[in-house]
């Protein structure tokens, strides 16, 4: 689907029932992040029961047309996965906003971050989107991705969210003008 995936990669979008199909594999995905560090809305130890039903939740947004789920498979296990969110207000129709960008911590360093969001940018440039919008924790892989990829930081707010462990974590703003 990538020519950016690294080759034994495998790259889909998921439909609605897909993604039900892969909850499970999804949810220790973001266990395991969470379990790293990851700042993505969840505190640690994240119960892999609240973890499933967050993405039972997210099928649901993807069988509504509300989000794009991509996942990044390499023999059959689930290494990474990002949201493309669309259900923008409607004075918004041009942008969509990145969410949940995942990678397994023993998959990183390979290219699956860099191909989850090619694949979500190309997704949104089809879908007549031109602007889009992130956020993620100040310092971490996540800022250093974005930036590498050509996204641009608008701005930190101090304390806006936890790390996992419960320390305050800034949160870095972002933004990709596709239309560029």
């Amino acid at each position: 689907m990538n020519s950016d995936a690294p080759p034994a990669l495998r790259l889909r979008r998921l439909d609605g029932a897909e993604a039900a199909a892969l909850a499970p594999a999804l949810a220790e995905v973001l266990v395991d992040c969470v379990a790293g560090g990851a700042s993505v809305s969840f505190m640690h130890p994240l119960d892999p029961t609240r973890a499933l039903a967050f993405w039972r939740g997210v099928a649901e947004g993807v069988a509504a047309g509300d989000r794009a789920l991509f996942v990044a498979e390499e023999e059959g296990l689930v290494l990474g996965t990002v949201q493309l969110l669309l259900g923008m207000p409607e004075n918004q129709p041009h942008r969509a906003e990145i969410a949940k960008m995942l990678v397994r911590r023993s998959a990183r360093g390979r290219g699956i971050g860099s191909a989850l969001m090619r694949a979500a940018e190309a997704l949104a440039v089809d879908n007549g989107r031109s602007l889009l919008v992130l956020d993620t924790a100040e310092g971490g892989e996540g800022e250093r991705l974005y930036r590498r990829l050509g996204w641009v930081a608008v701005g930190t707010i101090p304390r806006y969210a936890l790390h996992p462990d419960g320390r305050p974590c800034g949160s870095t703003f972002f933004y990709r003008d596709l239309a560029a």
